[in-house]
């Protein structure tokens, strides 16, 4: 099969999206399917192929104002109908619901294409960056003011944006997104919490459950024995939707009844330099560490090494890096929000403290980390659960719903008013 790929971020951006596109097209090129990936062009550490059958498009972008890193694609109508007409692809797959994605998704209507779309992202919980306050750079500006002035502290402005209860934005992104699924033949999901939820907003399309898998042979350890003092560990990008200073604020109240306890911190990303300013307001700068960027490829040995997994993220339709901790044997505390209940098992291997709850998850880290027994059992449970989502399984699931879905020969295709704009651009001037 030739299989078309359509998403607003890849590889050299480090995220959970561009790895799982490029877990599962590599594995599937092995068994000798062909790819075409169109993505953002980044500038330096961009590349045109991955071996032989995977090839990389890159398309011209700008930046978000209120998030640099993430990439406004322009419009190349003319480059998307060369790619197309070119490669020939028996299957179009959209991963992101950006403009990219809508690119995607009129080219599937237009040229009669089948379609899939993974519902990767939340998009409806990175409202965030679509407000006032971001597109105004009053974060930077707060942050200025934070380091002249001790008593203010960073949290409280965002705290005004996760809390506000009457959100139309979240509403307004949260239909457009659907609509843009709605439109695939088939939605795939990570999780069946996901799953439920997209039921339940009123998505019309079925939706497959596959997981993003993981490598079992790279991410694995044993079970654990509690160290006397105990490592904490939070990995992901460094962005205001993580949550990450809740993460600082529950670890203050850990380190206050453990204070042998230390918490890395690995990853990079814009909310970074607001996090350190955080820690050396509550006097805990000496027990965080801030590794930064660390390569992926080394993840698998640092995960062994740390006794407890903390997340406070809210928008996981999976959650890889707690995926890769649970598999290393490392038990976890993360919140009742959509799928982390998938990975962290209430219990079991761990704990669900309340969303944005800094008490409720400091507590549950604690009860983990002042009994060894408790530890020891979430330890090894945590690696019984990782081997559902062993990567050949997934893989083999996702080339079972491309060969059913890529069998729908004869696609009708649509005229509409965006399929007349998007092919508006007879010389080329856009691509």
């Amino acid at each position: 099969m030739k299989i078309l790929y359509f998403s607003d971020t890849f590889l050299p951006k480090i995220d959970g999206v561009a790895i799982s596109m490029r877990n599962f097209a590599e594995l599937l090129a092995e068994r000798g399917h062909e790819f075409l990936i169109c993505c953002p062009r980044y500038g330096e550490g961009d590349f045109e192929r991955m071996g032989e059958r995977i090839r990389v498009e890159r398309f011209r972008s700008g930046y978000l104002p209120s998030y640099p890193d993430i990439k406004v694609v322009l419009p190349s109508p003319s480059k998307i109908k060369k790619a197309i007409k070119e490669f020939q692809p028996d299957l179009v797959h959209i991963h992101t619901p950006g403009l990219m994605g809508v690119y995607g998704i009129n080219a599937t209507e237009k040229y009669g294409v089948p379609s899939i779309g993974t519902y990767h992202t939340l998009m409806s919980e990175q409202d965030m960056y679509l407000s006032f306050y971001r597109l105004l750079k009053l974060d930077k500006l707060f942050m200025r003011i934070g380091k002249l002035n001790k008593k203010i502290k960073i949290k409280d402005l965002l705290k005004f944006e996760k809390f506000d209860k009457f959100n139309i934005r979240k509403k307004i992104i949260l239909k457009i997104t659907n609509n843009l699924y709605d439109r695939c033949d088939l939605i795939i999901s990570p999780s069946h919490l996901i799953k439920k939820q997209l039921e339940e907003f009123g998505l019309k399309k079925p939706v497959a459950v596959i997981s993003n898998g993981l490598d079992l042979s790279q991410f694995k350890g044993s079970p654990k024995t509690l160290s006397e003092n105990p490592k904490l560990l939070h990995v992901g990008r460094i962005s205001y939707e993580k949550n990450c200073d809740v993460v600082i604020n529950a670890f203050k109240l850990i380190v206050e009844k453990i204070p042998g306890a230390t918490l890395t911190i690995i990853g990079d990303g814009p909310a970074l330099p607001s996090l350190k300013l955080q820690a050396q307001k509550l006097g805990i700068e000496r027990s965080i560490m801030f590794t930064g960027f660390i390569d992926r490829a080394e993840l698998p040995q640092h995960y062994p090494n740390f006794d407890l997994f903390l997340t406070a993220s809210t928008m996981e339709t999976q959650g890889l890096v707690i995926l890769e901790a649970v598999a290393c044997g490392l038990p976890a505390v993360g919140v009742d929000s959509f799928a982390i209940p998938e990975l962290v098992h209430h219990g079991e291997n761990g704990y669900i403290a309340k969303s944005f709850d800094v008490k409720d998850i400091a507590e549950k880290a604690i009860s983990i980390l002042e009994s060894p027994e408790t530890y020891a059992k979430f330890s090894e449970e945590s690696l019984k659960i990782s081997k559902s989502h062993e990567m050949k399984a997934c893989v083999d699931k996702m080339e079972e719903v491309y060969k059913s879905v890529a069998a729908q020969k004869g696609k009708k295709k649509k005229r509409s008013i965006l399929n007349t704009i998007f092919s508006m651009d007879p010389f080329g001037i856009l691509g």
